[in-house]
């Protein structure tokens, strides 16, 4: 049974930093593209990284987090990272980890697998 756990989400004041986790199991971990979408109250979900599933490769889908956001991969412990500075008051979202087969396949929103999410809150 695959799972997909995000951790990491916390209340951070506008111009902090945040790491965010994911670690997928049941899956071979280097066979996926990850990426990281959220979704504000109220609003649709939206795409906002993504790495190829050998690391060698990133996509931004969101200009807005372009020069802030940072997604990694670390293979060996089957992990990827959202590494988030400059936060703010909009960054606040639910962000969910995705799993899929492209990064192309996740920005078309074909996942595989999904994460449950962990909650960023940025004041003001």
């Amino acid at each position: 049974q695959v799972q997909v756990v995000e951790s990491g989400g916390d209340l951070v004041q506008a111009g902090g930093s945040l790491r965010l986790s994911c670690t997928p199991s049941g899956l071979t971990f280097g066979d996926y593209a990850l990426g990281w979408f959220r979704q504000a109250p109220g609003k649709e979900r939206e795409g906002g990284l993504c790495i190829s599933s050998s690391g060698t490769t990133t996509y931004y889908y969101a200009d807005s987090v372009k020069g802030r956001f940072t997604i990694s991969r670390d293979n060996a412990k089957n992990t990827v990272y959202l590494q988030m500075n400059s936060l703010k008051p909009e960054d606040t979202a639910m962000y969910y980890c995705a799993a899929g087969q492209q990064c192309r396949s996740l920005l078309s929103r074909k996942v595989d697998y999904w994460g449950q999410g962990t909650q960023v809150t940025v004041s003001s």
